[in-house]
């Protein structure tokens, strides 16, 4: 199977799992998305509209709307839109993809993409992203990912191939046709059981396209080491995240 092919194949694996995924992905913390909206806040008097794009369950929609902004959701998937329509009723939620986005141009202060944008065809979708941007607009890609410099988290990393921090992870140098980028990470955790931990790593796509026998067998790889970890082992833990955000401005 080619490269082309079997990120398709991920990038569409998510809806059976959208329940599990809306309860399970970690959120993104505050100051991530603080430092995300200050251009647009400093630019704009007015309320600010934002393009959550590739918006899954809202785990991303969720915390803009914490900031009173107007969220519009586009997402590809059925399953992961009636989620997030299930979640925010009164977010308007439109089908549609990153490279044919159904929004007017120059409609939207930011565009948001939260562990979306490796899924995107860049060549087309940015050009889409920069027609719907209103004048000083910008594009924000984020990602939740596991903090590696943990031995731990590193060893659970590579135990379950979950995200973990490294530069070739986060692709700001694809944005750099649509303009200037700046990137920030912020430090966090999220709290966790065996189970739930177990029941976030099924969530990722190489479990969800693995046969049933490998993903089982991995998932019980997994809560082997958590429950043999001593940081894990008992009860709820902290397990160390990093956030990390990538702006980019169209010129």
């Amino acid at each position: 199977m080619d490269r082309a092919t079997e990120t398709a194949r991920r990038a569409s694996s998510f809806g059976s799992q959208a329940a599990a995924y809306a309860e399970y992905r970690p959120n993104y913390p505050a100051d991530l998305l603080a430092w995300a909206l200050e251009p647009a806040s400093a630019a704009s008097a007015d309320g600010l509209r934002v393009l959550d794009l590739g918006a899954g369950t809202g785990k991303l929609t969720e915390g803009l709307l914490a900031f009173d902004v107007e969220v519009v959701a586009v997402e590809p998937d059925t399953s992961m839109l009636a989620e997030l329509t299930r979640r925010f009723p009164g977010v308007e939620a439109r089908s549609g993809t990153a490279e044919v986005i159904p929004l007017p141009d120059a409609s939207v202060h930011a565009v948001f993409a939260g562990q979306a944008l490796h899924w995107f065809d860049l060549d087309r979708a940015l050009p889409e992203i920069g027609r719907v941007l209103l004048p000083g607009g910008f594009l924000v890609a984020a990602w939740n990912v596991y903090d590696d410099s943990v031995p731990w988290v590193a060893e659970f990393c590579r135990i379950t191939e979950g995200i973990a921090y490294s530069e070739s992870n986060m692709s700001w140098e694809n944005l750099e046709p649509l303009g200037p980028t700046e990137q920030a990470t912020f430090l966090h955790s999220t709290r966790r059981t065996v189970d739930s931990l177990v029941n976030t790593v099924a969530t990722q796509s190489n479990m969800l396209v693995s046969t049933p026998k490998q993903r089982a067998a991995a998932l019980a790889r997994t809560r082997e080491f958590l429950l043999a970890n001593p940081a894990s082992a008992d009860g709820e833990f902290d397990i160390p995240m990093i956030s990390v955000g990538i702006r980019a401005t169209p010129r």
